[in-house]
């Protein structure tokens, strides 16, 4: 049988692979914005919510094929920790038949939404008072009632995807927006790299990484034809923050995206590898506007593009079938340690907060060294997963990371998938992973910082890349659906063919 529709598919030029399934797909929502005066995250003190922009949600999608279901989630949220993804996981499986390891959620990393991070509830529980102070006192902390709030929030969404999945048609395709997105890492004259080392300044050589310009797209239309759902993905951090509660700019996105299709349209954002790229153009020699202005910029500009990619798919190259496919792999990444030396001085230095604004900078880098050092004690070696799902001829790889850019590229170049689309900041948290270079002797800048947040080992940039290369390519992709042929030439348009008439 299978056979037989694949002739089928050949002779209407939508070339699927043998394996490729009638697949249902489904999408849901759930509204899961903070409150006001809860903390609001993305810094290394404390800070709190005064106001409402836009609501914070979890969207998601479902594709069922009978046999292998899987969900992808994306997250207006900072960050999501593994124990959270867990029970998400456990919640959807025992409503469902998605099996937990055929889930991926990814945060946006949106500075303007929910309590999800830095430290836990708990997590410095074993530590002395002092540490117990600095963590759970003077750093962002995850807001317990918050986190039920999303937790709940994803797995109804989940839950709905599940419950509402019919036969939608599937369309794949990519488009391209190099214009609102940075790298933010330049190479200095003497042989460093710094992080927004700012217009002008005379010590910047050149951009020291690149951007992923590469918009995904898969859309999901009814059998009216009106667009249901679609997955995006992009990589650039998610700091063009509205002034508020926010989805930060993919709020613009989704407005863009709805604008032209439908209120109702689910959007599921799931950003790529934005570890060292920002909407912040360190060459620009013009004042940089922030807040709701360059929110609707970033948005409304990858929101276009979404929508040009929507309309050029052609009808004829959508499918309800494909093959769906999930893998994972768990590698055990150690953490960096600070020296004994530095450790001692940190610990003198935290002792007593400082009144004045450089020695408190100086202050907030000694206690992430402290709590780092508590953390260490408890979990010497972190246990990363790294997940593949596929969805036809595309396939989502994840990583718990701030990502370097660098490294989606070369997962891109090294996947056997027409589509191939990294997401960060799924499943779990594990901080900025640079590149090697970045760590070694011409690095630097902010995001190689020795921190509580960010910590594994100089090489687990490039395990968790060739992890991901590896389960995405055990997968066999499905040719991408081309639109029907328009067959062999056997006459012009009748009324346009004749010479031209003067008289």
């Amino acid at each position: 049988m299978r056979i037989a529709i694949f002739l089928v598919a050949l002779s209407l030029g939508c070339f699927l692979s043998l394996s490729a399934a009638p697949v249902k797909t489904g999408f849901g929502e759930v509204d899961i914005s903070p409150d006001i005066g809860m903390e609001r995250p993305g810094g290394y003190g404390k800070g709190f919510h005064q106001k409402f922009h836009d609501p914070c949600k979890a969207r998601a999608v479902v594709f069922d094929d009978g046999e292998k279901p899987v969900a992808l989630v994306g997250l207006d949220a900072l960050i999501i920790v593994r124990p959270h993804v867990d029970e998400v996981r456990k919640r959807v499986s025992e409503k469902t038949d998605i099996p937990p390891e055929a889930i991926m959620i990814g945060a946006s990393h949106s500075h303007s939404s929910g309590p999800t991070g830095m430290i836990q509830p708990g997590e410095l529980d074993h530590a002395d008072e002092l540490v117990q102070d600095l963590g759970y006192n003077q750093s962002s902390t995850a807001d317990p009632v918050y986190v039920e709030r999303m937790i709940d929030g994803i797995s109804r969404a989940i839950i709905h995807a599940w419950e509402t999945r019919s036969d939608l048609a599937l369309g794949f395709d990519r488009g391209e927006e190099s214009s609102v997105s940075f790298n933010r890492r330049w190479r200095m004259k003497n042989g460093l790299t710094f992080t927004h080392p700012r217009f002008g300044n005379p010590d910047a050589v050149e951009t020291a990484g690149p951007i992923d310009p590469e918009v995904g797209v898969i859309a999901a239309w009814d059998e009216e034809g009106d667009l249901i759902g679609c997955v995006v993905n992009f990589a650039c951090h998610a700091t063009a923050s509205p002034p508020g509660i926010s989805a930060n700019w993919p709020w613009a996105m989704e407005k863009v995206i709805r604008g032209s299709f439908g209120d109702d349209v689910v959007v599921v954002f799931l950003n790529g590898n934005s570890g060292d790229v920002t909407q912040v153009d360190n060459a620009s020699p013009y004042v940089r506007v922030g807040g709701e202005p360059d929110a609707m910029k970033v948005g409304g500009t990858v929101g276009a593009e979404v929508v040009k990619v929507i309309l050029g798919i052609n009808p004829t190259a959508r499918s309800n079938e494909a093959t769906l496919d999930h893998r994972q792999k768990f590698l055990k990444i150690p953490r960096r340690k600070p020296s004994p030396e530095r450790l001692a001085k940190c610990l003198e230095m935290v002792k007593e907060k400082p009144a004045e604004a450089k020695a408190l900078n100086e202050w907030v880098w000694a206690k992430e060294i402290v709590i780092l050092d508590a953390m260490i004690q408890k979990e010497p070696v972190r246990n990363v997963e790294v997940q593949a799902i596929q969805i036809g001829p595309a396939v989502f790889i994840s990583n718990p990371a701030e990502y370097f850019c660098e490294f989606g590229l070369q997962q891109k170049e090294g996947s056997k998938f027409p589509y191939t689309w990294p997401v960060s900041l799924a499943n779990d948290c594990v901080g900025y992973v640079p590149t090697t270079e970045a760590l070694g002797p011409n690095g630097g800048g902010y995001e190689t910082r020795l921190t509580a947040y960010s910590n594994l080992v100089p090489e687990a940039g490039d395990q968790i890349r060739d992890a991901g290369i590896e389960i995405a390519n055990s997968m066999t992709p499905d040719t991408p659906p081309e639109p029907t042929p328009a067959g062999e030439f056997s006459a012009g348009w009748r009324y346009g063919d004749v010479p031209p008439e003067l008289d």
